[in-house]
């Protein structure tokens, strides 16, 4: 006798829904079909998701300001400029600096062959780049893609010190 493939799951929202198993292996099944009834349907898990925008603002604002000081003070530690740009797009910047850096940091001389004095000459490198949106256009690079992109990064990249360039 075949294993039965669709499950009527009546789940802790109270709603009866029929899922199809099919794709589960057949010794799966049931116990799948014991997880789902402890869970609310699709319909009142979407409601609930949807409906809770309040804590999920405060948790996402909560997460903002770990990582703002968290970006903050590493910008402090290693000397790193601040970034030049539009507003919106300098914490944006600041964080994906920090996290393509740290990145590079650990894939080339942690996890790799980079003496310290070659990371210092990449790390002064990375300082002169003070556009925010330079660091946000890299931000899925990797870590060890870093010291052939700064070699690419123009003059444009570079901030300057004259106020009325």
């Amino acid at each position: 006798m075949a294993i039965r493939t669709n499950w009527e799951i009546v789940h802790s929202c109270g709603h009866e829904v029929t899922h199809n198993l099919s794709d589960r292996p057949a010794d799966r099944r049931a116990g799948f079909a014991r997880w789902l009834a402890g869970r609310d349907c699709t319909v009142c898990w979407r409601a609930a998701r949807d409906s809770d925008t309040e804590s999920k603002e405060a948790w996402l604002a909560a997460r903002r300001a770990e990582e703002h000081q968290a970006v903050t003070d590493w910008a402090a530690r290693f000397e790193m400029p601040p970034l030049e740009g539009a507003e919106k797009a300098l914490d944006w910047g600041a964080r994906s600096r920090h996290q393509l850096v740290t990145a590079a940091h650990t894939a080339l001389v942690l996890e790799g062959t980079w003496s310290d004095e070659d990371w210092s000459v990449l790390e002064e490198k990375a300082r002169t780049l003070t556009r925010a949106s330079w660091w946000i256009d890299q931000r899925d690079a990797e870590g060890r893609d870093l010291p052939e992109l700064l070699d690419a990064a123009t003059d444009a990249d570079r901030g300057t010190e004259n106020p009325f360039r």
